[in-house]
């Protein structure tokens, strides 16, 4: 079976978006150091070009957190296959996210984060799709919301493929 991509967000709607979310996070950051936590492969593209936009100091750390494997829909089974590097305690940290589906996987990982004792914990997502929400998740900074499509690009994949588009594409399968 084949597919192809329809875009759904344009490069330039992405860019415009993620600078207006890095003057907020700037603003209310202000006078802080802002730890953000990438959760790979998928949140590396947005971090990289939101933590350009953050005026504020930051640090980086990566974890990487699984539920997919090669399917379109969440399996359910968080499992997690890096963790940080570094400390949370008595940090302010922002949870960078590519996006937020079910919330399963990112309410799992907020309470194991919760955990580790940082001063707040607030998570930022590209895109988020609350019609498909199992577990509710508190979002602080949304990018898009999108609705209930496969979507691809901007660090998004299928089976590994897609992360390299500019935008935001939605798979669409051949028959």
């Amino acid at each position: 079976m084949a597919e192809h991509i329809r875009v759904l967000l344009s490069e330039q709607e992405v860019d415009k978006r993620i600078q207006e979310i890095g003057d907020q996070i700037s603003k209310d950051y202000a006078g802080k150091e802002v730890h953000l936590v990438c959760v790979l492969k998928g949140g590396s593209f947005f971090m990289c070009e939101l933590a350009k936009r953050i005026t504020v100091p930051v640090s980086l750390d990566f974890m990487s957190v699984s539920s997919y494997g090669g399917e379109t829909k969440s399996s359910g089974v968080v499992r997690i296959v890096k963790d940080l590097d570094e400390p949370l305690k008595d940090r302010d940290v922002l949870v960078i996210e590519d996006i937020v589906d079910s919330g399963r996987t990112l309410s799992y990982l907020l309470d194991m984060l919760r955990d580790r004792g940082p001063r707040s914990l607030r998570l930022c997502t590209l895109l988020d799709k609350p019609s498909r929400r199992v577990v509710e998740v508190d979002v602080d900074y949304t990018g898009f919301q999108i609705p209930d499509e496969f979507v691809v690009g901007y660090g998004l994949d299928y089976a590994q493929r897609y992360r390299n588009l500019p935008y935001i594409g939605v798979v669409e399968f051949d028959d």
